[in-house]
């Protein structure tokens, strides 16, 4: 497995991450992402430590904490080896207060998170999204101290527009406070727009990305072609699950699919896998994340890396999956010289 610098901090990840969206399955929305419980979810913990998969990622707001739970029991007794990435910000209760990131709210997540997995320390404490309610500095700050604190090692964002995210590194930066280090954004061949803003932030600011939904929201595992019907299981099935994903026209679906056939031809290798090794070697990215309802699906996931799809392969993925940019990228984009694309 190959380790990444996590951004500007010296803290190596895998190149592969295991999500843990699908541990729990509490609630008609998780329902859709699976179902896996300490037993099963200890025998994938096994199959990614064999693997050199050691990172882990969660949030307070999966299955209602059950899914930091159960992660919690399947890393028992081997805390040391695993990295632990979690998130907060988003609804965790009904009073004014169980929101956001606030000092108050942060400050709780942090020691519920804790307590839920069964540790002292999170790895990568991430922001879930931006509140724009509280003080940035507040925010900041109260991660700064939770640093300082020892109960977490290293701080990122998610769901971040460009300006919530520089906004941040600039205010950390003027006031000596822990910096963002991590992006994880949602990002695949099915929806390329954080490479508009995002991308060039983090390779200016030294932020790494860790994508979230590598295979479009369940669309690029290989079961959806033009004409046939959506498989039998699986979270497309789910209506909750799909209205809370990104948009995703139909014909633009079938496009990078013709395409990613034609390279599964020639590599050998599995739609989702291609579509996950055409991410490991986009710019600015460290980790990938992957989920996985079985085994099987873990170690096809797995075996996403360790190889390379050539030039021309990526060439025909990026021609097949490119949109019309939104203003002001597509105007910058007129002007290669002075504002060339990531690379």
């Amino acid at each position: 497995m190959e380790y990444r610098q996590l951004g500007g901090s010296g803290f190596k990840v895998p190149v592969l991450s295991l999500g843990t969206a699908g541990f729990g399955g509490r609630g008609d929305f998780f329902r859709g992402f699976g179902e896996v419980e300490v037993k099963q979810a200890s025998r994938l913990v096994d199959i990614c430590l064999e693997a050199g998969l050691n990172m882990f990622d969660s949030a307070d707001v999966y299955s209602s904490g059950a899914a930091e739970e159960i992660l919690g029991q399947a890393i028992r007794g081997r805390r040391d080896q695993v990295i632990i990435s979690t998130k907060a910000t988003f609804t965790v209760g009904p009073g004014p207060n169980d929101v956001g990131s606030s000092r108050y709210a942060l400050l709780r997540a942090c020691d519920a998170a804790l307590k839920r997995l069964g540790t002292d320390y999170i790895d990568l404490f991430q922001l879930h999204g931006f509140d724009a309610t509280t003080p940035v500095e507040e925010t900041l700050r109260t991660l700064d101290d939770l640093v300082r604190a020892g109960k977490i090692r290293y701080i990122g964002c998610s769901n971040f527009s460009g300006w919530h995210l520089m906004k941040s590194l600039a205010i950390s930066d003027r006031n000596g406070w822990v910096r963002h280090v991590a992006n994880q954004a949602y990002y695949s061949l099915l929806g390329r727009d954080y490479e508009w803003e995002l991308m060039p932030l983090g390779l200016d600011q030294k932020v790494s990305a860790i994508v979230w939904s590598p295979l479009g929201w369940g669309r690029l595992t290989g079961k959806i072609r033009r004409g046939q019907p959506l498989p039998e299981s699986g979270r497309l099935r789910n209506q909750a699950t799909v209205d809370g994903g990104p948009p995703i026209a139909d014909e633009h679906l079938y496009k990078v699919m013709d395409a990613l056939d034609e390279v599964a031809q020639q590599t050998g290798k599995t739609v989702p896998q291609i579509a996950i090794n055409w991410l490991s070697q986009r710019p600015t990215v460290a980790s990938v994340i992957v989920g996985a309802r079985t085994e099987e699906q873990l170690r096809q996931n797995i075996g996403a890396v360790g190889w390379k799809l050539s030039s021309e392969q990526i060439a025909k993925l990026d021609e097949a999956s490119a949109v019309t940019l939104a203003y002001p990228y597509w105007h910058q984009r007129g002007f290669a010289k002075r504002n060339p694309p990531p690379v």
